[in-house]
């Protein structure tokens, strides 16, 4: 175990020593993705405040604030919507990018930083936007915003690993992707995205207490919306992103050499 480590640090300090290529990269994905566009990755902004709007007309409950609501779900959505995005697109990513793994010795954690990063500037619109709705809903701009954005930052701390996680499941069983496209669109509607948990009984109870992502969005939303430290919370996911980071680096010190033949 302790050479799978040291042979997955080895790779990941070469490929920070290689942070141009993947910058280079993730930024001509991001412009390749909308060549040829009017408003280019702007559409990424209006994309997220279109969902957001629509959830608020659609599932705001009756007799609550409407501007509160908005509010709460531009931050559930934000915070969903990358966590979604990361580990729908790392399952076919070793696939995606076969032809250089088979064609260059770039270390394999670069393909895991090139998708870390295009994630990342998606997100950058999401977040201008949600910033937006927070102050036209009268949010005020207290001290605890600073727990959200540390709440922030443990997400991106916690991104390359699970990049890399489901970039090997995916290698290991290619119907996962299908699989893992499946679960998050449900887990949707298992996760306090847009619906609010007051203590209720049944399933939402269970949902919320016992679903890994409540925490992941309350970490950042909680600060916020009731200015409070989620002590809780950033606890929890403190933990699940150290087993991330565990499981990320023996995979991929055993298995980096070896994933060329499982593409």
């Amino acid at each position: 175990m302790i050479a799978a480590i040291n042979g997955a640090i080895d790779d990941i300090s070469r490929a920070m020593r290689l942070h141009r290529v993947w910058i280079a990269l993730a930024h001509e994905d991001i412009g390749d993705q909308h060549r040829r566009t009017t408003l280019g990755p702007l559409w990424l902004l209006v994309n997220y405040v279109a969902f957001v709007g629509t959830f608020v007309f659609v599932f705001q409950p009756a007799g609550k604030d409407a501007t509160g609501y908005a509010a709460y779900v531009s931050i559930g959505l934000l915070v969903w919507f990358y966590l979604m995005e990361v580990m729908s697109a790392s399952v076919s990513l070793f696939q995606r990018e076969e032809s250089f793994i088979e064609g260059t010795t770039l270390p394999l954690f670069v393909y895991v930083m090139r998708l870390a990063l295009q994630s990342v500037i998606r997100a950058g619109y999401a977040i201008m936007g949600c910033v937006a709705i927070l102050v036209l809903s009268g949010t005020p701009v207290t001290s605890p915003w600073l727990w959200s954005l540390a709440g922030l930052l443990l997400i991106l701390l916690v991104t390359p690993a699970l990049i890399t996680v489901f970039a090997f499941l995916g290698a290991f069983f290619p119907d996962s992707q299908f699989i893992v496209g499946n679960l998050l669109r449900v887990g949707m509607f298992f996760t306090p995205v847009f619906w609010v948990y007051n203590g209720q009984d049944g399933i939402q109870k269970y949902a919320y207490h016992w679903n890994p992502f409540t925490y992941f969005l309350e970490i950042v939303r909680l600060p916020i919306m009731n200015g409070e430290l989620p002590a809780h919370a950033f606890t929890v996911t403190i933990i699940v992103s150290l087993a991330a980071w565990v499981i990320a680096l023996l995979l991929l010190g055993r298995y980096r050499k070896q994933i060329v033949f499982l593409i």
